[in-house]
C-alpha cells in the first residue's frame, strides 16, 4: 500500500494522509543519524493501516528510538512531556519563566497587578532592557484541543488595562511594551490573526514558524524533567511539587535526586542521561 494514500487519525478526530516527510523530520529533530531514521521509518510504515492513530504511529516510532538510544527518545517525547507538565498549568507557567530567565530577562511567576479598572493575577513578568513584557499562559492536559481567538481578545483586554495603570505609575521604572499570549498546543487560524492585527506576540508548540516553543526549548536545550525516560511518573510529579521543572536544575544539585532514595547507580543513568540532553 502506498503511504501517501493512508489516512491516520489525528488527537483533535481529524483524518488527514499520512506524512512520511513530517515523520521524517520530527526523527531528525532528535539529533539521529540519517540511517538510525531510514530504519525506523522502514519499520513504522510496515506497520501502517487505515485510520491508525497519530498516537499509535508516536509510541512506534518512540520505543525504536529507546531501544537505540534514550536521549533520542527523550527529545521526541518532548511535546508530550510538556503535556505531562498538568494536570495544573502552573509548572508550565514556571517552564515559560524558566525559558526567559535563560534567554535574558528578570522573571517574575504568578503576580497580581492593578489596571486601571481592576486588579489582573499575570502568569509571568517578565523585563529586560527597561522593559516590560505581560505573558499568559495557556495550559492544556488534553492532545488536540486548539487556542482559538476568543483566548488571544480576553487577554489583549488584560493587557490593555494593566498597561494603561502600569506606564502611568512613576514608581515603575520600566515600560510596558508587550503582551504574550503562550500554549503548549496551537492557536487557530483567526486567533493568529488577531494576535498579529492587535501587535499580541502568539507563542505556541510550533509558531511563530522556526521560532515556536520546539525550536526554543530544542536551541536552549531548556528541556523540562517530564522528558527522562528513566524517572517514574511519581518520582516526576515529586520534582514539580518542589519546582524542579528542567532537567538542567538537577544538574550540580542532586538532593533532590537522594530525597527520592533511588540507588547510586539509577542516579548516575539519570544524571548521565539529563546531561547529554541539555548539551547544545
Amino acid at each position: 500500500m502506498e503511504t501517501s494514500s493512508i489516512n491516520i487519525t489525528k488527537s483533535s478526530g481529524e483524518r488527514v494522509k499520512f506524512s512520511l516527510a513530517k515523520l521524517k523530520a520530527s526523527l531528525k529533530r532528535t539529533g539521529a543519524d540519517e540511517h538510525t531514521v531510514d530504519q525506523i521509518i522502514d519499520k513504522v510504515k510496515d506497520e501502517l493501516y487505515p485510520d491508525i492513530s497519530t498516537k499509535e504511529i508516536y509510541n512506534r516510532a518512540f520505543a525504536l528510538l529507546k531501544k537505540k538510544k534514550r536521549v533520542l527518545a527523550s527529545k521526541y517525547k518532548l511535546k508530550k512531556a510538556i503535556y505531562e507538565l498538568g494536570p495544573t498549568g502552573f509548572p508550565f507557567e514556571r517552564f515559560i519563566g524558566a525559558i526567559l530567565k535563560y534567554s535574558g530577562y528578570t522573571v517574575e511567576i504568578d503576580t497580581v497587578l492593578n489596571g486601571q479598572c481592576v486588579t489582573h493575577e499575570i502568569d509571568v513578568l517578565a523585563h529586560k532592557n527597561g522593559e516590560t513584557t505581560v505573558i499568559e499562559c495557556k495550559f492544556h492536559s488534553e492532545e488536540g484541543l486548539k487556542c482559538n481567538v476568543k483566548i488571544p481578545l480576553y487577554i489583549h483586554s488584560r493587557y490593555t488595562d494593566v498597561k494603561a495603570y502600569w506606564n502611568s505609575n512613576p514608581k515603575n521604572n520600566s515600560k510596558l511594551t508587550k503582551g504574550w499570549v503562550v500554549t503548549n498546543t496551537r492557536f487557530t487560524e483567526d486567533a493568529i490573526q488577531y494576535g498579529q492585527c492587535a501587535n499580541l506576540y502568539l507563542l505556541s508548540w510550533d509558531y511563530p514558524k522556526n521560532d515556536g516553543l520546539k525550536d526554543r526549548i530544542d536551541r536552549l536545550g531548556l528541556y523540562p524533567i517530564t522528558v527522562s525516560t528513566l524517572l517514574s511518573r511519581r518520582e516526576k510529579q515529586f520534582l514539580l511539587s518542589r519546582d524542579i521543572v528542567l532537567c538542567r536544575e538537577l544538574i550540580g544539585d542532586v538532593f533532590y535526586l537522594d530525597h527520592l532514595g533511588i540507588s547510586e547507580l539509577r542516579k548516575q543513568n539519570i544524571l548521565n542521561e539529563i546531561q547529554m540532553l541539555c548539551r547544545h
